[in-house]
């Protein structure tokens, strides 16, 4: 390429970097839908916080637990609790990104409205924080996810990596920190109560649960039964009452 002007030169370089990145992030996306991943950016992050503060005794749980081998109760809890239309979108929300921009112009508390996509997306790959780069970054992430990854598969992930107590990572580990029983094991009030803890694991407790995760975990099982159970993740179709179910 000596021939070519510096800034044409730039911008063939500029293009080389910006196709490799996208080949490797899909490969890596690609290879996850069949291989458990050995940790998340979160989990890393969080390694990395308690290192840098001198947390010596700071311990990291969490192992991975196939589809088959979780109560059918949690998957839907996640769903109930956080993203009800999880099922039947593409990634994103658009309602319920409307509404929280809506409520934020009208002065009222700013609302989430990222789905189990988006949370997936940015728990595996990305940093805490609220930026235009690492929501760009998470929305790229979330088209990946959603092109290459079946619905089950993302939700597989997100119940493995999420949260749910200081150092406790994924359901295998939670159901043993928590209720002393394999993941298989979890009946729909434990699963709701998991669920309930996810708007802010580093605040609410699952096993000294305050008054709003009580109430919030009834709400959750609610709606679990009145969704129809596991059976709603199979359903091709949303029911019109169907909620955002976005954290509150």
């Amino acid at each position: 390429m000596p021939h070519l002007p510096p800034f044409r030169r730039l911008l063939r370089y500029a293009g080389i970097v910006i196709l490799s990145w996208v080949a490797l992030s899909w490969f890596v996306v690609l290879v996850l839908r069949f291989v458990p991943p050995w940790t998340s950016a979160v989990m890393m992050e969080r390694r990395m916080d308690a290192l840098i503060h001198g947390e010596k005794d700071f311990q990291l749980h969490q192992h991975w637990v196939s589809w088959s081998h979780m109560s059918p109760w949690v998957p839907i809890a996640m769903v109930a609790g956080e993203d009800q239309k999880f099922p039947f979108h593409h990634g994103f929300d658009f309602g319920s990104i409307e509404n929280a921009i809506d409520a934020a112009d009208d002065g009222r508390r700013l609302r989430g409205a990222s789905t189990l996509s988006q949370q997936t997306a940015k728990n595996l790959f990305l940093w805490n924080g609220r930026s235009f780069v690492r929501k760009g970054l998470e929305a790229y992430f979330t088209v990946l996810l959603e092109l290459t990854w079946p619905k089950q598969r993302i939700l597989e992930v997100y119940v493995n990596i999420a949260q749910f107590g200081d150092g406790v990572y994924g359901v295998g580990a939670a159901s043993e920190a928590f209720f002393r029983a394999s993941p298989a094991q979890l009946g729909p009030a434990q699963a709701a109560r998991l669920a309930a803890v996810l708007p802010n694991p580093d605040r609410f407790r699952v096993d000294r649960p305050s008054g709003y995760v009580l109430e919030r975990a009834r709400w959750i099982e609610q709606q679990m039964n009145q969704l129809g159970g596991p059976a709603y993740l199979q359903s091709h179709q949303p029911p019109r009452d169907v909620r955002s179910a976005r954290r509150r």
